[in-house]
Parts: structure tokens; sequence; C-alpha cells
């Protein structure tokens, strides 16, 4: 069963024939209650019409053997005292409920009160009846009788009236419940027919409504089974012209491929870029070693260290890029901007040029002290390498934002290059000339701290560069 509806279509048919044969069988069920209710309704009218008839005649006086008693096969009467006897009786009316009624004067208990149903109201009291009334209240029940030796289904109407010589009776009229059972019958034979027919219809429908609506779907997992096969992220699914979920689906995937074909190209990027970076310092002390080995006495050792503290800060940048990119989020911490930028300012003592604290406005942000000092630290060294005579940091506050400027006397950044300086491993002719071993990650880093932080990091006149950050709560 599992593999016959392993498919959405075979899935889609099969409900959708499920749920049309449930409606199809409640609605099938009710029409037939409500027909068989207003068929029998019908026939309980016209037994009453009959029965008020002949006990209309009753309360006029019409003797008995005279009575005009309809075609008992149509309406079987039967007219009966109220000690039970046969009163008056049909033409071919043998017997009803399997009571004989053949023939009038018949003794007590053949047709009488405790023969009439417990829906019946004979056993009201009748003295309330002139001479000469009807009642006015009917009872119905269904039963069968015996016409001229065919026994039948009928709807009885029981009626009472008196004549005018005040004697009761009770008269008992009938009406074919046939045509209703076999209105009945028909109807459910319809639907019993046409209920599989109009199945098949749906289920087929579906399967080729479905089948067409998931076709671009089966062109898209083709394509995207090439591409996993291929590795080739260049490459896209086909879109179709429609405008529905289809059509969605396939414009979200393009674009998720694009993502991915960026995510993989810039990993590469870096993974070259890093590898280019880490090969001169290792190299550089590689060589200083075995020469140290060969020769001791010309072992640079403040060289070495120095390409050794320089690979610590390349590989720890690496980690903390590697960290970011994984969707590391920072500690919701709360962070004084002006307490850290005057910790971190006092305890730069060996700067070539002394950072000057400008103006520290209050407020607090929400994050990790750890990064944001390192944030601070890039900039400031950025600031280091290019200024001339002054570097200065202020911290100011402007509606719900935090802003802390670093800012030098340097030549600035180009216009245009106000944006390529954040990308990784990217260092102007200017920075990598006079670049003290900085590899052209520490503004990739500030910016991607502050962008996890809820904020944003850009360069704005000459050589300043601004961190936005929301103040907390």
């Amino acid at each position: 069963m599992s593999r016959v509806l392993g498919s959405v279509r075979a899935r889609a048919a099969a409900g959708a024939t499920v749920v049309v044969a449930l409606a199809l069988i409640a609605a099938g069920t009710a029409v037939l209650l409500v027909l068989r209710s207003n068929l029998q309704d019908q026939a309980g009218l016209q037994a009453e019409v009959a029965a008020r008839e002949v006990a209309a005649q009753i309360a006029t006086g019409t003797p008995y053997d005279k009575l005009d008693l309809p075609d008992g096969e149509d309406h079987p009467v039967v007219v009966a005292d109220d000690g039970g006897r046969v009163l008056a009786v049909g033409e071919d009316v043998r017997a009803v409920d399997g009571k004989p009624v053949g023939g009038v004067q018949r003794g007590p208990g053949s047709v009488g009160p405790g023969t009439q149903g417990e829906d019946d109201d004979d056993d009201d009291d009748r003295s309330g009846l002139a001479p000469g009334e009807v009642d006015g209240d009917v009872g119905h029940r269904d039963g069968t009788a015996d016409v001229d030796g065919k026994t039948a289904d009928y709807r009885f109407a029981v009626v009472e009236a008196k004549d005018t010589r005040g004697g009761e009776a009770t008269v008992r009229a009938g009406a074919a419940l046939a045509p209703e059972q076999e209105a009945v019958g028909s109807v459910r034979t319809a639907m019993l027919i046409g209920l599989p027919l109009l199945l098949v219809v749906v289920a087929g429908v579906t399967w080729l409504v479905t089948r067409r609506a998931l076709r671009p779907v089966e062109g898209i997992r083709g394509e995207m089974a090439a591409i996993t096969a291929s590795t080739d992220l260049s490459r896209r699914v086909p879109v179709p012209s429609s405008q529905d979920e289809v059509g969605r689906l396939a414009r979200t995937t393009n674009e998720t491929l694009a993502a991915l074909e960026t995510s993989v190209e810039r990993q590469r990027r870096f993974v070259a870029d890093a590898s280019h970076e880490l090969r001169s310092p290792i190299a550089s002390l590689r060589t200083q070693l075995e020469v140290g080995v060969a020769h001791p006495e010309l072992l640079d050792v403040p060289g070495a260290v120095e390409d050794t503290v320089r690979l610590q800060r390349l590989a720890a940048d690496l980690l903390l890029l590697a960290r970011l990119d994984a969707g590391e989020r920072p500690a919701e911490a709360r962070v004084d901007l002006a307490a850290m930028v005057r910790e971190e300012s006092s305890q730069r003592v060996a700067d070539r040029i002394p950072v000057q604290v400008g103006e520290l406005a209050a407020g607090e942000v929400a994050g990790s002290r750890g990064q944001l000092a390192r944030v601070l630290g890039n900039l400031l060294d950025n600031a280091q390498r290019h200024a001339a005579a002054s570097v200065r940091v202020a911290v100011v506050r402007e509606g719900e934002w935090a802003v802390l400027r670093v800012e030098d006397d340097g030549p600035g950044v180009p216009e245009g290059e106000r944006e390529r300086i954040f990308e990784r491993f990217v260092r102007l002719d200017d920075a990598r000339a006079r670049d003290d071993g900085g590899a052209g990650l520490g503004l990739a880093i500030a910016r991607d701290v502050a962008e996890r932080h809820g904020g944003s990091l850009a360069v704005r006149a000459g050589s300043v560069f601004e961190l936005r950050l929301p103040v907390a709560g």
C-alpha cells in the first residue's frame, strides 16, 4: 500500500476520492431520508383524506352498509365500533396487520382499539364528541393489509366519529407505500450505480490535474539532482511562467543557489587568501630556524618572535571569522562603551601616536564586551597605521543609537574604496606599502561583529570610522 501511495499524485487522487465519497454518501443518505419522509407524509395525507371522507359520511347518518368506501387496493378501509366489531370494510380487504376483517358484524377483538398501535389516538376519551361530529385529531402508523390475497405495506390514518344516533366508530384508512418504496429504491439504485462512476471520474481528473501541476516540480528536482552531481552551482532550475506556488518555489530555489554559489566562492577565496597570508610568515619563520640550526650565531630571535606573533594574530582572526560565519551570536551582556573606551585606550602605551579621548557620552549596549573591544582595537590599529600625528576616539549619543567614532589625520579613504576596505584580505596600495604585518582582516572582522550586534560600521568623510550600535533597553 505504501508503494501504491508513494507519489503525491496517488495520495492526492486517493484523498480527493475519499473526501468526495464521504460527501456523496452523506448527501445521498440525507436525500434518501428526506425523500422517504416526504413520501410517507404524502401517503399519510392521502390516508387521512380517505379516512375523513368515510368519517364524514358516518357523521351525516349514512348507514354502515351504505357507505361509499374507496377501492380497497388503493385505500383499504375498516370501520369498527367501540367494542371492536367491524361495521364496514372496503372491497376485497381481507386482513389488516394479519387480523381477518372480511365481512361485517365480526365479534369483539377482530379489529378494535387494542390493535391500533401505540401512535394512535384511539385511547382518548371519545365522549367529548357530539352526535354527527368528526374528531379533529388523527393518528398515523405503518402496517400491512391483505387485499384480494395480496399483502402490501400501507400508511394508515385513524379518525373517530359519532353518527347521528350517538354511535361511536373508528375509521381506519390506508394509503399504499409501494410508490414510496419504489421511488426510494430507484434513487438508491441510481446512487449505487452513479457513485462509483463519479468516484472514478474524480480520481482520474485529480490524477491528471495533479500530474500537470507537479510537472514543473519534477523539472526542478531533476535539475537540482544534476547540479548536485556536477557541483556546478552556476546552473539554475527552470522557472515556469505561472505565478503560482511552483513558480515561487523555482525562483526561491534559484535565489538559494545564487546565495550558495556566492558563499562557496567566498569560502574558496577565503581559503586561498588565508593560505597565501600564512605562507609568508611560515616560510620566514622556517628560514630563520633553519639558519639558526646551521649557524646558531646568526639566529634572529626577535624576527622569529615577530613572525610567531603575526601567525598567532592571523590564526586568531581566522578563528573569529569562522565563528562569525557559523552564526555565533554575541553574549547578551550590558557593555558601557564609554568605560570600555577609557580602559582600552589607557592600555595602549606602545602606540606610535597617543590616542586622544574626546567626548564619552553615557550609554550601554547589549553584546559581547570582548568582541566590541576587538572592534575598537582594530579601528585604533588601522588609525595608527595611517595617521600623521593625531588619533582621536569619542562616543556620542544620537537618539536610540550609541555612536563610537575613531578619527585620524591621515590621507583618508578614497570615496570609491570605502566599501571595498571592509572585504576580507583587502588592503589598499598605500596600506600594503606601509603595513606592519596586517593581513587585511581587521576591518572585515569589525564590520561582521558590528552587524552581529545589530549595528553598522562605515567610513564617513575623510578617515572617520563610525560604529553605530543600538542602545540597550
